[in-house]
């Protein structure tokens, strides 16, 4: 399959994968990243370990869409022991699923906390043995690069791959969160070209006009947008994304809040689809 597009599944947390596979097969678009977690997504991860996976593949089977991986996004696996618990059911869940992907977050520091010596101690402890667990069952960890996370900048995911050099350890890679830092995120690509597993499509506006009036300290300069109404180049992004290898989903991210929840989706797709190949 050539690079196709998905979505984010998200903001749909009130409604069904039935409901959400109808919406994304009307919309253009093609995958689905799935949330799970402790306190419920739009699957059960007990019920898939249970051996029931036959609601699941019904709605793959009614919907021409598939599943691109499912997505545990908790920022307290390094100090939560039941999410951690949680995040190696997740990976078995894949597994059953035939999924390779888990998409996750590396989680924050704790007040007084500094990202790099996290990186080198609890990090590296705890996503190790994670990462072996999912190369047991065949899966891969597709860290987002959330700025807010131990995953800040390139320095920082240069240090957390240092730790964990594992294969099957990379990125669900967010052009989105290098802009606003003023990071190439096109040198990223090439950079960590091996460690790409998954991609997330949002874009960042700047605000220059307020930018340089208050500067870069200050809040409400750049806000996150639909790919094509921001910064990034997505013809240039796509091109190196297939240069260094990567042919897969470009799963939209909607935290645009000048669009509806579906038009955003759905003007998402309409542009992507117009670039890619």
């Amino acid at each position: 399959m050539s690079m196709f597009i998905g979505m984010h599944c998200g903001p749909f947390k009130n409604e069904s994968l039935d409901q959400i596979a109808e919406f994304a097969e009307g919309a253009g678009i093609k995958g689905l990243e799935v949330i799970v977690g402790q306190k419920g997504g739009q699957v059960d991860v007990d019920r898939i370990l249970s051996g029931d996976t036959s609601e699941v593949k019904k709605i793959l089977d009614r919907h021409d869409v598939v599943i691109t991986c499912l997505a545990f996004y908790s920022s307290s696996v390094i100090s939560d022991k039941s999410d951690q618990d949680f995040f190696r059911k997740s990976i078995e869940a894949c597994s059953i699923l035939d999924l390779d992907v888990l998409c996750c977050t590396a989680g924050r520091p704790m007040p007084g906390q500094k990202k790099k010596e996290i990186l080198r101690t609890d990090f590296r402890e705890i996503y190790s043995e994670l990462a072996d667990h999912a190369k047991d069952h065949g899966v891969k960890l597709a860290m987002e690069n959330w700025f807010a996370t131990l995953l800040q900048g390139m320095d920082n995911l240069d240090l957390a791959f240092e730790m964990i050099p594992h294969d099957n350890f990379g990125l669900n890679f967010d052009p989105s969160h290098l802009v606003h830092q003023q990071i190439d995120y096109i040198e990223a690509v090439h950079h960590f070209a091996d460690r790409i597993f998954h991609t997330h499509a949002k874009d960042t506006q700047i605000n220059y006009r307020r930018m340089h009036y208050s500067g870069i300290y200050e809040k409400g300069w750049w806000r996150y947008r639909i790919p094509g109404r921001g910064e990034i180049n997505w013809n240039a992004f796509v091109s190196a994304l297939k240069e260094v290898g990567y042919d897969s989903v470009l799963s939209i991210e909607h935290e645009d809040g000048l669009f509806g929840r579906e038009q955003g989706f759905i003007h998402g797709a309409r542009y992507l689809n117009s670039i890619i190949w």
